[in-house]
């Protein structure tokens, strides 16, 4: 089998799961789910502050703790803990390699569905 089909196959698996994933999310949440909304569920989750109002500052910031927490297993990122408002931080120990905008989507449906299953979400 090629490398290009490997590729393929990997990629189809990978849109097949997001799109479970989405399917419960939005049945849960009762709304449409794509990927920022995910992002936003899972920076919420991590950051444990669900019951508030977010300006659209601390949204990019919950987003962030997100995408922080979903590179964190693939070894982009290393947690150091909580700072004194309760907002966890990340050291960066490798920037992620030049990826096209298809390729760092798949990235995070994968990490996000890879989180929801981790956390037995789904």
């Amino acid at each position: 089998m090629s490398n290009s089909r490997n590729t393929s196959t990997y990629l189809s698996e990978v849109e097949e799961a997001w799109l479970l994933a989405r399917k419960r999310l939005e049945y849960q949440f009762g709304g449409e789910i794509d990927i920022q909304a995910a992002l936003f569920l899972i920076g919420v989750q991590e950051l444990g502050k669900g019951n508030r109002k977010y300006s659209k500052d601390q949204k990019l910031e919950v987003i962030h703790i997100a995408i922080c927490t979903l590179l964190e297993p693939y070894g982009y990122y290393t947690f150091e803990g909580l700072d004194e408002d309760g907002y966890p931080h990340w050291k960066l120990n490798e920037k992620l390699p030049p990826l096209s905008s298809g390729q760092q989507l798949a990235l995070m449906k994968e990490a996000v569905v890879k989180y929801f299953m981790d956390n037995e979400l789904l």
